[in-house]
């Protein structure tokens, strides 16, 4: 697979909530879609926990659905790979600095990151970012105006977290979005 091949980013100029996962599996770019994997938990968790503003089958016309209704998808890093542990520091480099750029142009009320890798790598590369303490839930920190939420990767590779786990961080996230 070229590294250029990737996921296309559903994102546009006010979305309520911008989901940002580590960066694509090889499922997900085959398939043209978020969370792909049927082994990942993320649909089931998103559909139970009352953040789904429309529902439907995993798809790139379901993304579109829920880019129209607020919701959008990209990485923390573009590049896919079969797993995480292949990633680089100037992946992280390139994409902290990408995502803080789209996070500029697009504003979401709510930066939602799927595990403490993903923002805990962000901030550590992100330009003028303050790296600290990553705890699930709730950041102090803001980017470009967006509230920071962190829940468990819901990756069939991150098995220390259930199903119900994820989708009580995901309820969280919902009470706040919608408060």
């Amino acid at each position: 697979m070229s590294a250029a091949r990737t996921l296309p980013q559903y994102a546009a100029p006010g979305l309520r909530l911008l989901s940002i996962g580590l960066n694509p599996s090889l499922p997900s770019v085959r398939a043209g879609y978020y969370f792909a994997n049927p082994r990942n938990r993320f649909w089931r968790a998103f559909f139970a926990s009352g953040l789904a503003p429309v529902r439907g089958e995993p798809s790139a016309a379901l993304h579109r659905a829920l880019l129209e209704a607020g919701v959008g998808f990209t990485d923390t890093v573009r590049r896919a790979t079969r797993g995480g542990a292949e990633l680089r520091a100037a992946d992280f480099r390139a994409g902290a600095a990408a995502l803080l750029a789209l996070l500029g142009e697009c504003r979401p009320a709510w930066a939602w990151f799927h595990g403490k890798v993903a923002y805990r790598q962000f901030l550590r590369h992100a330009p003028a970012a303050a790296p600290g303490t990553v705890d699930w839930g709730l950041q102090p920190q803001r980017l470009a105006g967006a509230r920071v939420f962190v829940t468990p990767n819901p990756s069939p590779a991150n098995a220390a977290h259930s199903l119900a786990e994820i989708t009580g961080w995901y309820r969280r996230l919902a009470a706040l979005a919608h408060g």
